[in-house]
């Protein structure tokens, strides 16, 4: 971990006993009669001072502020960001919707055989949905961004706490670049408003680091605590260097072991009984999730494994030349499973960018001597780096967007068809997904109940979620159709003749299996198009990286299409 020294930054103030200066009272004994000096030089002074005086409120952002500038990158990210995973959708919000609607998928994950979720952690962003749900009575659609918005709004809240301890401990140099990295990186757009375990953990991370570099040890615990049983167990490792820093090195033991066992009560005893009530039987959630990724015969093998080169490759595309300053700042599977050390990578990048104006500094007095104050400030380093970071940064939050936002723009047309009356809202309508089933956004985006998302046979051999059963104890249900082997259950797909609507790409590849609806003019209707980029045919500079008028041509986009079934009449506007 970064080492964690006291930051000089406002340590020369005079020392004050009951509101009265005592260095200024020492000083009018010592010091020699002050000589009157030239009017000119006076107003030089004045204008010194005052100069100086709004520089350091210029540079040092407070929290408040801070906090408004991230709140507003949130809510930017709760309107505009993809949904990345599929496991986001079918593991979080696919059972929020349930609990709240009674209608939703259900993955193997949480039946009631293997129990790896936990619905405490669910229903924590249920109960405001459900509030506002019931008080409102919104589009479902509202309830997916205003979920959304409350992540946005707990980050930023997370974040100004973390970038006010950091601007104590290392100085306001070092947390204005935490700052810049925190509200621009592509890395804090995706994971900022995603509803997963991991997102939650990275929470608990700025909480917990905050605290610790601020000596509040009791917070520092009780977050690492809430990221371990609440969201995700693995997260606990960041956690180690408090362990490390309060036992061996202050000595801490009877506080560490009472704020442990404190959080540990606190908050696993009702996690176990709300989990187990639901479940309908006892469970550990937590315990069940390690117990499968370590001593399973299968663990992650079958899902999220990834080379290593993928972590540098998705670091640079998040961080850019934040996570290459990071890896050389002193030492501290999927993309989702980095959320929890985003913090630190936006800690580690500032240190070693501000280490470097310092090396420069030395440097140049030491060849220079004391003419090096005639040359350019160190501060050119920074200005630099965060306008390097913030260029890279839009880029990479615009190809985003501008390459993968189909699925949800188009999602988003049922609930427009459905608005116009278009569509009886009294009779069940299917809504197919072949090979882009793991694009669905959410139910939230279906207008109603009467709306079903069917799968459709594809070149996928995987299992497929199932729908929760319409029984009251749902949740406490074995089913024999579920299995931890990711073993294709043919049991999930449906007949395409009985399919309302289609969603598909069409890539200009097709199999029998994964047909072109395109030439299917007798059966389907093609009713919206979206582009969407084919990331096989791009440039892979270009799709990672929007450059006005230039991706456009080097890069290649599919057709994200909703398709109609002939035999389906819409309802025409009178």
């Amino acid at each position: 971990m970064v080492s964690k020294g006291k930051a000089n930054v406002g340590k020369g103030k005079s020392s004050t006993k009951r509101g009265v200066d005592t260095t200024s009272r020492v000083k009018t004994v010592t010091q020699p009669k002050k000589t009157a000096k030239p009017k000119n030089e006076k107003k030089k002074e004045g204008k010194s001072a005052k100069s100086n005086s709004a520089v350091n409120k210029g540079i040092y952002p407070s929290a408040d502020i801070a906090f408004k500038a991230l709140l507003s990158a949130r809510f930017c990210a709760a309107m505009w960001s993809n949904i990345s995973d599929c496991d986001e959708t079918f593991n979080y919000w696919e059972p929020s919707h349930f609990l709240l609607y009674g209608k939703g998928f259900q993955t193997w994950e949480y039946s009631p055989e293997y129990a790896l979720r936990s619905y405490t952690y669910l229903l924590l962003h249920v109960l405001p949905a459900w509030i506002y749900a019931n008080i409102l009575q919104p589009n479902r659609m509202l309830i997916f961004y205003f979920v959304r918005c409350l992540l946005g709004l707990f980050c930023a809240f997370c974040e100004s706490y973390f970038y006010k301890s950091v601007c104590k401990e290392f100085g306001v140099q070092v947390g204005r670049l935490v700052l810049v990295f925190l509200l621009f990186s592509p890395g804090m757009f995706i994971s900022s408003t995603a509803y997963l375990p991991s997102s939650f953990s990275m929470y608990m991370t700025f909480l917990s680091t905050a605290a610790w570099i601020v000596r509040k040890y009791e917070l520092a615990i009780f977050s690492v605590a809430l990221s371990t049983f609440i969201s995700w167990p693995f997260a606990a490792l960041i956690g180690l260097p408090i362990a490390i820093d309060m036992l061996f090195i202050k000595k801490y033991y009877r506080k560490f072991i009472q704020w442990a066992v404190i959080s540990s009560v606190i908050i696993l005893v009702p996690i176990i009984k709300m989990d187990s009530e639901l479940y309908g039987r006892f469970v550990i959630a937590p315990l069940n999730i390690v117990t499968y990724n370590i001593f399973s015969n299968n663990g992650p093998n079958l899902y999220g494994t990834e080379p290593i080169c993928f972590y540098f490759i998705n670091g640079f595309l998040n961080f850019n030349m934040v996570f290459i300053a990071a890896i050389f700042a002193p030492s501290v599977i999927e993309e989702r499973f980095l959320f929890p050390v985003y913090p630190l990578i936006c800690l580690c990048g500032a240190i070693c960018i501000h280490s470097m104006q310092v090396i420069y500094s030395v440097l140049i007095s030491m060849i220079f001597g004391k003419n090096s104050q005639k040359l350019p400030s160190s501060r050119f380093i920074s200005i630099i780096t965060a306008a390097g970071v913030v260029v890279l940064a839009l880029s990479r939050i615009l190809a985003l967007y501008k390459g993968y936002h189909a699925p949800m723009d188009i999602y988003m047309e049922l609930n427009k068809m459905h608005a116009e009356g278009k569509v009886d809202s009294n009779v069940p309508v299917n809504v197919c997904v072949g090979k882009e089933w793991y694009r669905f956004p959410t139910s939230f985006f279906l207008p109603n109940n009467n709306w079903n998302l069917k799968f459709l046979q594809s070149e996928f051999k995987g299992q497929l979620p199932a729908e929760y059963s319409s029984l009251g104890n749902a949740t406490a249900i074995v089913h024999s159709y579920f299995n931890d082997m990711n073993r294709e259950e043919p049991s999930r797909y449906f007949k395409i003749d009985q399919c309302h609507f289609i969603i598909d790409c069409n890539y200009g590849r097709e199999t029998k299996l994964e047909p072109n609806y395109d030439k299917q003019t007798d059966k389907w209707t093609p009713l919206v198009t979206i582009p969407f980029l084919d990331a096989e045919k791009s440039s892979t500079l270009f799709r990672s990286f929007y450059i006005p008028f230039v991706t456009a041509d080097k890069c290649s986009f599919a057709k994200y299409t909703l398709y109609k079934s002939n035999s389906f009449k819409l309802i025409e506007n009178q």
